[in-house]
């Protein structure tokens, strides 16, 4: 069961990264609309508790390491559209991972696969407070749904039969605001960040990044930094309360 919980965690937590996203230019004035999109890589580890199918906490700890080595397949990218003051920002994070382990002398249950799936989703929009030649500060504001679904099936022996396959789930929207912005150094390198704070399903979600950027040419810019986001949601003794921290590398694509 603490294996499940584990992977649960480790499959949650990522989203919001929408500053991945920024424009891979030096700030300037532009006509119309801009359009950009960034996939990215979060190497992060996890920390915390959680609690599901009515058992007792479980507390977490697990480094990047142990999240590849149960990893079946993940999707992580954010966009963004832009006009003069304006934009619209997204960020959405797909992942599955799984395990199995068996059971001591096998008599009762032979072994126990563990499957987690996680979306999270994040919808936003913002405006300009500070905008200049070298960059902007925006102030944005929108809504984050996260999903996350953990199964456990008991194979062979005498009561996996009879206790077959067992999930739970919980989806919960938060409403999130905060400050993004950029600033660039010189028009190749630019420094870009973000803070983002809110709750609804969740008691607290938050998000904060520090990154610097490297403009390859007017389309293309890569993007390293540190990213840590938290978020604390229970219901009905699903318990929720992690906190995720790691490198993250993006590449943006504007159009």
């Amino acid at each position: 069961m603490a294996i499940a919980a584990m992977i649960c965690c480790n499959a949650e937590a990522a989203d919001v990264s929408p500053l991945l996203t920024q424009d891979p230019q030096p700030a300037e004035a532009q006509d119309g609309w801009t359009f950009s999109i960034a996939p990215y890589l979060w190497i992060a580890g996890i920390s915390g508790e959680t609690a599901q199918f009515g058992l007792p906490t479980v507390d977490i700890d697990a480094d990047f390491d142990d999240i590849l080595s149960n990893l079946d397949i993940a999707f992580m990218a954010a966009g963004e559209a832009r006009y003069d003051r304006f934009s619209i920002i997204g960020d959405v994070i797909y992942s599955k991972l799984s395990a199995n382990g068996e059971t001591p002398l096998g008599i009762l249950v032979n072994d126990i696969d563990v499957t987690s799936e996680m979306f999270s989703g994040l919808l936003g929009v913002g405006y300009s407070l500070l905008d200049g030649p070298q960059g902007h500060l925006d102030i944005v504001g929108g809504a984050k749904l996260w999903s996350v679904d953990t199964t456990i099936s008991f194979n062979g022996g005498v009561l996996g039969p009879l206790l077959g396959e067992r999930s739970d789930s919980a989806t919960w929207l938060d409403g999130m605001v905060g400050l993004r912005g950029k600033y660039s150094f010189t028009p190749e390198i630019y420094l870009t960040g973000w803070g983002l704070v809110g709750g609804g399903g969740a008691d607290i979600d938050w998000d904060v990044a520090l990154g610097v950027g490297y403009n390859f040419n007017d389309r293309i810019s890569a993007i390293a930094g540190y990213r840590a986001l938290g978020v604390d949601y229970s219901d009905d003794g699903f318990i929720f309360d992690v906190v995720q921290q790691g490198p993250i590398l993006g590449l943006a694509i504007r159009f």
